[in-house]
C-alpha cells in the first residue's frame, strides 16, 4: 500500500511517502514558517521527485496528537481535505506511537516525550518486540517525579525520543536513573514514524478523523478558572 503521511505536531514539519514498510522519500522542514504554509507545497514537491501521481496513494497517515493544539489541527486539517477530495481512506495515530519508531535499532524500552509545559510531559510507554514497537501504557500528560517512578520498576534503561528528551534526561540524571539520549537524526518527530504506526490501524474516512489533544488548551483552562472563581463569588 503506498501512503502519504504528514507530521506536523510540533516544530518540525514533514511528509513521507511509504510502499509496503519501505519508505521511498520523505521531506522535512524547520523553517519557523507555519506549518499551513509548509505542508502541501512539500508533499507535492515530494510526489513529483518520486514521480508520482496523487492518484497513486492509496492512504493518507497523519499524526493527530498529542502536540502543538495549533500544529495538530493544521496537519488533522490537510489530511481531512485530501481524503475527502480523493474520496481515499486516511488514518491519524499517536505522535508518541509514531516516535517509538525511532527506536528500533536502540531496541529495548522507548520513551517518547513531548515538553507538555505546566511541568509535564507527554508520554507513552514502548517496548521493541519482534521489529515493532509494542504499547505498554496509554498516552498521557504526566509529571516528571511520576514518570520517573515507573521507569524505575523497570530497572532497564529507557531511550529517550522527542523534543522533551533533554528535559526528561536531565531529571533522570538527577535521580540516578539509566537512560539512552537518542541523537538528534532520531529525537525530532518524522512522518515515517506516522506511516510505520499507521500499517496495522484500521484506516476510516475523513469524517472520522479527529484531532486527539489529551488536556484543555491554555485559553480553555483559563476559560474555566475564570467561571469557577465567578461561582465561587456568587
Amino acid at each position: 500500500m503506498l501512503t502519504l503521511a504528514f507530521e506536523s505536531s510540533a516544530k518540525a514539519a514533514s511528509v513521507a511517502l511509504v510502499g509496503d514498510g519501505k519508505l521511498i522519500s520523505q521531506y522535512s522542514q524547520c523553517s519557523g514558517l507555519t506549518h499551513s504554509r509548509t505542508l502541501l507545497p512539500m508533499a507535492e514537491d515530494l510526489l513529483k521527485n518520486a514521480e508520482l501521481s496523487l492518484d497513486r496513494v492509496e492512504l493518507f497517515a497523519v499524526a493527530q496528537g498529542p502536540g502543538s493544539f495549533t500544529g495538530i489541527r493544521i496537519g488533522v486539517s490537510t489530511v481531512k481535505g485530501l481524503a475527502w477530495a480523493s474520496n481515499k481512506p486516511c488514518v491519524g495515530v499517536s505522535t508518541l506511537e509514531a516516535m517509538a519508531w525511532h527506536g528500533l535499532a536502540a531496541g529495548g524500552y522507548i520513551c517518547p516525550v513531548m515538553d507538555a509545559r505546566r511541568s509535564q510531559v507527554y508520554n507513552a510507554l514502548f517496548k521493541i518486540e519482534a521489529g515493532r514497537p509494542v504499547r505498554l501504557c496509554p498516552d498521557r500528560a504526566i509529571a516528571l517525579p511520576l514518570l520517573a517512578g515507573e521507569l524505575k520498576e523497570l530497572r532497564s534503561p529507557v531511550f529517550l525520543v522527542g523534543d522533551g528528551a533533554e528535559l526528561t534526561a536531565a531529571y533522570l540524571k538527577e535521580q540516578g536513573l539509566p537512560y539512552i539520549q537518542a541523537p538528534d537524526n532520531l529525537r525530532w518527530q518524522s512522518a515515517w514514524g506516522v506511516a510505520m504506526a499507521a500499517m496495522d490501524k484500521e484506516p476510516g474516512d475523513a469524517h472520522q478523523l479527529l484531532p486527539v489533544y489529551l488536556r484543555l488548551s491554555q485559553a480553555e483552562r483559563e476559560r474555566q478558572e475564570r467561571l469557577a472563581a465567578a461561582e465561587k463569588e456568587q
